[in-house]
Order: C-alpha cells, then sequence, then structure tokens
C-alpha cells in the first residue's frame, strides 16, 4: 500500500469525485453495499474500473460477468499487483477480502465460485469503483 491520507482526505477526495454516499464507508470501513443497488452491477460498457479513492485500474470490463449475486462480478483483476487479498473473519465466517494494493480501500470478497479460466468471482461493491470507457 503506497497511498495513506487521513480520513477527512478521503473524505473530501469522495465528495470532489462524486461517489455514491455509501463509499467512505464500503472503502474505509469495510461495509457492503445491498445487492442489486449499485451503479456498476448491471453495466456492461467496454472500458476499464478503477479505484474510486486512487483512481488504481483494477478491472477491465472483459472479465466482467452476471453472476447473479447482485454485486459487479469479476473473473479476474486487471494485473498480478492490483488486488491485496486479505482473511476475513467477519460476520462470523471465514472469507477472503479484496483491498485496492495501491490505497487500500475496501473493494469486496473473491470466491472460488467464478468461471472458467480462472474460477474466480471478484464479488466487488460498486460505491468502490469508478468507471473509465474505452
Amino acid at each position: 500500500m503506497t497511498i495513506t491520507k487521513t480520513d477527512q482526505e478521503w473524505r473530501e477526495i469522495l465528495q470532489a469525485k462524486g461517489a455514491e454516499p455509501v463509499a467512505y464507508a464500503v472503502t474505509r470501513q469495510a461495509a457492503t453495499e445491498r445487492p442489486f443497488t449499485g451503479k456498476y452491477e448491471s453495466h456492461w460498457a467496454t472500458g476499464i474500473y478503477r479505484c474510486i479513492c486512487c483512481d488504481a485500474e483494477l478491472f477491465k470490463s472483459d472479465t466482467k460477468f452476471d453472476a447473479g449475486c447482485g454485486w459487479p462480478s469479476f473473473s479476474q483483476a486487471a494485473s498480478e499487483n492490483a488486488i491485496q487479498e486479505n482473511v476475513d473473519r467477519s460476520h462470523g465466517m471465514v472469507r477472503v477480502e479484496t483491498v485496492c494494493a495501491q490505497c487500500g480501500a475496501h473493494l469486496g470478497h473473491v470466491f472460488e465460485d467464478g468461471p472458467a479460466p480462472t474460477g474466480l468471482r471478484y464479488c466487488m461493491n460498486s460505491a468502490s469503483l469508478d468507471f473509465e470507457p474505452l
């Protein structure tokens, strides 16, 4: 993680970007948006999904798929170094949390029930993402 800011600085960055109201809670406090409410859940344009906090490239649209889970899902990260994975033991279960490797923003979780060839499902919060059309 290379970018460190105060809570107030993150709030100001998100506000300046017009981020969703829940973006701070999701990215800096590991909250989760309600399923089927995020702006990128049913978004299928061609482009790059970036971290809403620091603009790091996280996912490419050609890896996005409809998992039917209510959150945007991707089969792989944009690069090996884009995402950091952490063990998450919250809510009485063990999962793998995904965070932006550049700024530590909580993105969502990764599960091993995705499509071939990776078998992974990066289940992300729309509020943690920004989209750059190509």
